[in-house]
């Protein structure tokens, strides 16, 4: 069996997105690429998440064609390969449908950044890509734009959901957490009242200090 370790992690990971409700029955995925070789081992599709074993994740190439396991992968297979191919920082890949974040998504709108969490982790709004289908490459080109000189580890894609990237699978489904964490503080807040923004200034000074100072060196 190729990559166990990768295969365990990635089994791993995946308790997270229930157990932070970001996903229902069996929509969406992680996936983690190996520095060594650069196989990627990813969530096999339709599966349930109580049902995932490390055993079946599925390890595929960078093109998506499957090279070790019984399952087929993700229906967004094509995706996570196209993001892994153009941007070379990231090992971890994160899809999910969670609620608030994809309800921004639906009306086409970026989650701002309006809270100094969000400007802690994202250093500015989480950014709204386009549309596309799932099952190519359209939906991991769109991903790779919206983020593409942007700070931001996680983009929206319109009427969809969430795709989240990180140096490691950890990171990145650390970043998918904070995302609907941020939509829901701002979609609660709106309810209240206009939201006040945070000066470009702040967010600025608020993100070199969570990723250069804040926690254990």
């Amino acid at each position: 069996m190729l990559l166990p370790q990768l295969r365990e992690e990635v089994y791993r990971l995946h308790a997270e997105l229930p157990k932070n409700k970001l996903v229902a029955w069996t929509s969406g995925n992680i996936s983690a690429r190996d520095p060594a070789t650069g196989l990627v081992a990813i969530k096999p599709s339709g599966v349930r998440f109580e049902d995932l074993t490390p055993a079946n994740m599925v390890i595929t190439d960078l093109q998506g064609k499957a090279v070790d396991g019984d399952l087929a992968p993700s229906s967004d297979v094509a995706s996570h390969c196209y993001i892994y191919r153009h941007m070379a920082a990231v090992h971890g890949v994160v899809h999910t449908h969670s609620r608030y974040a994809t309800a921004f998504s639906v009306v086409g709108e970026a989650i701002p950044c309006v809270t100094t969490a969000m400007a802690d982790e994202f250093g500015g709004e989480i950014p709204c890509a386009g549309f596309g289908l799932i099952g190519g490459e359209e939906i991991g080109q769109l991903v790779v734009d919206a983020l593409t000189g942007h700070r931001s580890p996680a983009a929206l894609l319109r009427n969809h959901g969430v795709f989240a990237i990180g140096e490691s699978a950890e990171s990145a489904v650390k970043a998918a957490v904070m995302t609907e964490d941020n939509a829901a503080i701002v979609w609660t807040a709106r309810q209240l009242g206009d939201v006040i923004p945070l000066s470009p200034e702040d967010i600025d000074s608020l993100y070199e200090r969570y990723q250069n100072v804040y926690g254990q060196r």
